[in-house]
């Protein structure tokens, strides 16, 4: 991410996501304020539970994912906030850290949410949700609704916005790709997944916009041979047909 800053003048870039598992929360908050402090209103860090089965390849399972990511989410806001942080929580222990530079503003923490538990918890905790290409139409209102819970129960009004991350397959083999993929029942046909050329991936933003999502995060499929072309045309081609 440093690198990609580094070399544009006004690109915003965002981690989505950190698994927190996996990393140090002291870690986490001392790279997060590197990026505030070198590129400031440019960065967006979310964390997450971390993909279950990844995480226990690597030996960073926890038991209960949910109370890590509380108790991950509050101490971070709290360091990139410049407090002095001490806790001793089930998984994350703390005695007296500070950052030496945070950011000069506290920065937005988004998180990744998909169960009704961790959705609430993000509404009461992070400034945003991120939610993967398995969200539906539907499920991305009920994930507002439960967001909101979370953020009543903590008297927050701020704004918070629904990232969704759209899966995009271009082109005729694309449409054929997500038509087997249906057909087979391995997706959705109304999860976040779109197929076509320029005019259809822009319209698929527009309805998951109008469905509720504040920001909808183009990615290709895992088998796609060339991801600097699907940048440029998702830029130079989607980019100009979306309002």
């Amino acid at each position: 991410m440093a690198a990609a800053l580094a070399w544009t003048s006004d690109l915003r870039l965002a981690v989505g996501v950190i698994p927190a598992p996996l990393r140090n929360v002291a870690l986490t908050a001392m790279e997060t304020a590197m990026l505030h402090r070198l590129f400031p209103g440019r960065v967006t860090v979310g964390v997450g539970h971390g993909v279950q089965d990844w995480m226990g390849q690597v030996g960073a399972r926890v038991e209960s994912p949910l109370t890590l990511l509380r108790e991950y989410l509050v101490a971070l806001r709290a360091l990139l906030g410049g407090e002095q942080v001490t806790t001793d929580g089930r998984y994350v222990q703390l005695d007296k850290v500070a950052l030496g530079w945070p950011p000069t503003t506290a920065p937005a923490i988004v998180a990744a949410a998909a169960g009704p538990r961790t959705l609430r918890l993000s509404g009461e905790f992070a400034d945003g949700t991120v939610l993967d290409s398995s969200i539906t139409f539907d499920g991305l209102r009920r994930a507002r609704r439960l967001v909101d819970e979370g953020r009543a129960a903590a008297g927050r009004t701020d704004p918070h916005p629904l990232i969704v991350y759209l899966r995009a397959m271009t082109g005729t083999a694309g449409r054929d790709a997500l038509a087997k993929e249906i057909s087979e029942g391995s997706v959705q046909a109304d999860s976040a997944v779109v197929a076509g050329d320029a005019a259809a991936i822009a319209a698929a933003i527009g309805s998951w916009a109008d469905a509720g999502a504040d920001t909808v995060v183009l990615h290709p499929p895992g088998d796609e041979p060339d991801p600097a072309a699907f940048v440029r045309f998702i830029a130079e081609q989607v980019g100009p047909l979306v309002p």
